[in-house]
């Protein structure tokens, strides 16, 4: 297994790298996240997760730790091929999806490109106990978070806004504030309208 690559920097585009080490070029793909905190500087590394096929060799880079660890437990997920899982974390950054999958998000999940319902809620189903427990995350905090969602979408419904707009607005307003209240919920929303 390779676990990470480091050498020149020889072609930089958002879905790959081409990285020369001694005098041979390694294609690695790459996220739009790995691609927005690559420097534009000679020498690179990335963390990397090599993907063997019958037909194919494939090497995937990580700018961070984190990412490939997400990446890798995306991919343990039945359904959740390496194409949808740096889809993922090319929409959402490893933080966002640390969030949607402990909180039960299925409409963030649902949000990229290529996930459906149910392997959204599969997905879910599937890394919610890893990631709290990798994470270290308080399931109690979650849980709060969670009802302060749900009040809130249950009133902006209420007030005749419409449930999958809603549904963004909210999830913007607690991914940016994470410690906000129900009312303070509501006040962004109706802003953001």
């Amino acid at each position: 297994m390779i676990t990470h690559i480091k050498g020149r920097l020889s072609e930089k585009s958002p879905t790959n790298v081409v990285i020369e080490t001694n005098g041979i070029g390694y294609w690695v793909n790459i996220s739009l996240t790995t691609f927005s905190q690559i420097p534009d500087q000679e020498s690179i590394k990335l963390y990397t997760h090599l993907q063997i096929k019958e037909d194919s060799h494939s090497l995937y880079g990580f700018y961070t730790l984190k990412e490939r660890e997400i990446f890798r437990l995306l991919i343990s997920v039945s359904g959740v091929g390496t194409s949808t899982a740096r889809t993922m974390l090319s929409s959402l950054n490893p933080e966002q999806v640390i969030d949607a999958i402990s909180s039960n998000n299925v409409s963030i999940v649902q949000s990229v490109k290529g996930i459906g319902s149910k392997t959204a809620q599969r997905l879910i189903i599937e890394l919610r106990d890893k990631v709290l427990k990798i994470y270290d995350i308080d399931e109690a905090f979650v849980n709060s978070n969670n009802t302060v969602r749900e009040e809130a979408l249950s009133a902006l419904e209420v007030l005749g806004i419409n449930k999958k707009s809603a549904e963004r607005l909210v999830d913007k307003t607690i991914k940016d504030n994470l410690d906000i209240t129900v009312e303070e919920i509501i006040k962004e929303t109706l802003k953001n309208i």
